[in-house]
This record gives C-alpha cells, structure tokens and sequence, in this order.
C-alpha cells in the first residue's frame, strides 16, 4: 500500500541540467464493494493522480512551480460552479 501514499504524491528528484526537480501531484483512491442477494456481488477500485507541479532546486535556492495545465483544468469548473452558484444566489434574493 505503499504506493497509495507519500511515494505516489512526491516523485523522486530528478537532475536537469544543473538543476534537481522534485515532481509532486495529488493523489486520490477509492474502493468499494457490496452484494444485492446471493448471486450478485461486486467489487472495484480506482485512482486517479493530477500532477501539480514541481519543487525546483536552482542555485540552491528551492521554489515551488505550477503545472499550468492542471491549474487550469481544476480552475474551469470551479469558475462554472461559482458562478452557477452565485446565480442561484442573486435570484433568490430579487424574490
């Protein structure tokens, strides 16, 4: 269960260039099971990892660097859902 944890979240640091670069994502699993009588049973399980960026080592000075992309993916539904829900708001207070 090891690479359910920390190892799958922060990747080992790479050398590029004269620079180290530590990945790290978010990770998120889950599992489940169930049965309905004696003939149906289930089970299953999935994952799903969204790289965040990078912790970059350069001159000896580390700072954190986004994955633009994963931002962008996240940021766009929380702005429909924000803005949905604020609507929702705005309309309940004209009545």
């Amino acid at each position: 269960m090891s690479t359910l944890g920390v190892k799958n979240t922060i990747g080992e640091p790479q050398r590029l260039a004269a620079d180290e670069v530590t990945p790290v994502a978010v990770s998120i699993t889950g599992f489940g099971g169930g049965s309905a009588g004696e003939l149906h049973e289930g089970g299953g399980g999935g994952g799903l990892s969204v790289p965040l960026g990078a912790y970059v080592q350069r001159h000896g000075a580390v700072h954190f660097e986004p994955n633009t992309v994963a931002l962008v993916a996240v940021a766009i539904p929380l702005v429909w859902v924000t803005g949905r829900a604020l609507r929702g708001v705005v309309r309940a207070a004209k009545k």
